[in-house]
């Protein structure tokens, strides 16, 4: 969907031009030591969590750590191998049983929008409202294409709507069964960059109104940030960490989740005397044991370049001017590697080539190896 008309700016959604989302009976789902395997592939490995009624939970991870798979077993598109999925206290697939999609009460918007070309928009939208009239279900139709500001094209075909209206009306098929739990597998991929962050906003706006529980995948950590009530972060088909956004980014449990929330530099050391000794100097590491292997982490944004008197000493080797910042690569003496850092683009004199570096405490993060 990510062609010329996703540039299109979009009409906003305020009360004048939609009408309030209709409120759904939300639910929670549990995953519950959720195994899958493709062949020999274990691709789920014991993955046990749970999305409470009225959230908006975010699966983030890198390709190939589980969340699409996660999300088709919820729909009920695929079965897992092993493990129970519970709705409302009622199991509807485990060992005895597997409910299909229809009758579970989850609704799934794909990432592509899976938009019939041939069918006007609010054919689209009537199309899963199967147990209604054709009366009944255009008229429910009309009403979730009101609540997202798209009753006006309602006998549009999808071909004529940019990527952020094909959003809308994706969102409104997907919402207008009232189901307990909303799916979302990468809703905002295929959308133009400038488009993100409005059509963003406006979903969760949405999302809120209806009181729905949602699970939403993504691989971008900043998205699932603006998103998430709570964030699972995935890895090789593991449940590594949840929690809130805050949460994630200060209190990360290990170095991968510490790399998935920021740029970080990476210095391996041992603690002596409760410190650990870095190319930017030593780090306070009082709850690690006396000469354990540690992994430091230092965020590119905690890095500070002053002058050459101030600061651990370093050299300027290259930087790159990005707009409100400016990415600066410097060399450390004594064989202490690269240090990456992001400064506020002017701080750093253009001639610059010695320098100094300070680190902030509170973007520094160790450890165990």
């Amino acid at each position: 969907m990510a062609d010329s008309k996703s540039s299109l700016k979009l009409a906003p959604l305020d009360g004048a031009s939609r009408r309030t989302a209709g409120v759904t009976f939300a639910a929670r789902l549990v995953f519950d030591d959720i195994h899958h395997h493709y062949g020999k592939r274990h691709i789920l490995k014991g993955l046990s969590l749970q999305a409470e009624p009225g959230e908006v939970l975010c699966l983030l991870g890198p390709s190939g750590s589980g969340k699409t798979t996660l999300l088709r077993i919820a729909a009920g598109i695929e079965t897992q191998t092993s493990g129970r999925l519970i709705l409302n206290e009622r199991e509807i697939s485990g060992p005895d049983l597997s409910l299909p999609p229809e009758k579970r009460g989850i609704g799934l918007m794909f990432q592509d929008f899976a938009l019939f070309p041939h069918l006007t928009i609010v054919d689209n939208v009537r199309f899963g409202l199967t147990q209604l009239s054709r009366r009944d279900g255009r008229g429910e139709a009309m009403v979730a294409l009101e609540r997202v500001g798209m009753a006006h094209h309602a006998m549009s075909y999808p071909h004529l709507l940019s990527g952020g209206e094909q959003q809308r009306v994706a969102l409104a098929r997907a919402l207008a069964p009232r189901p307990g739990v909303l799916l979302m597998d990468e809703p905002f991929s295929g959308l133009d960059s400038r488009l993100k962050d409005a059509v963003r906003i406006e979903t969760l706006a949405i999302l809120r109104e209806a009181r729905a529980t949602a699970i939403v995948v993504t691989h971008d950590a900043e998205e699932a940030m603006r998103l998430g009530d709570r964030i699972a972060l995935l890895r090789n088909g593991r449940l590594v960490q949840t929690g809130t956004a805050e949460d994630l980014y200060h209190r990360p449990a290990d170095l991968f989740a510490a790399g998935f929330f920021s740029e970080i530099n990476v210095f391996a050391s041992e603690v002596h005397n409760g410190l650990a000794m870095t190319p930017l100097g030593p780090v306070k590491s009082p709850e690690i044991a006396e000469g354990a292997a540690v992994s430091v982490a230092v965020r590119h944004s905690g890095v500070g370049i002053v002058e050459p008197d101030k600061g651990s000493p370093a050299r300027i080797v290259a930087r790159r001017f990005l707009g409100m910042e400016e990415h600066v690569t410097l060399a450390v003496p004594d064989g202490g590697g690269r240090v990456e850092a992001r400064v506020r683009a002017g701080d750093v004199p253009a001639g610059a080539r010695e320098v100094g570096l300070v680190v902030n405490e509170k973007d520094i993060l160790v450890f165990e190896s």
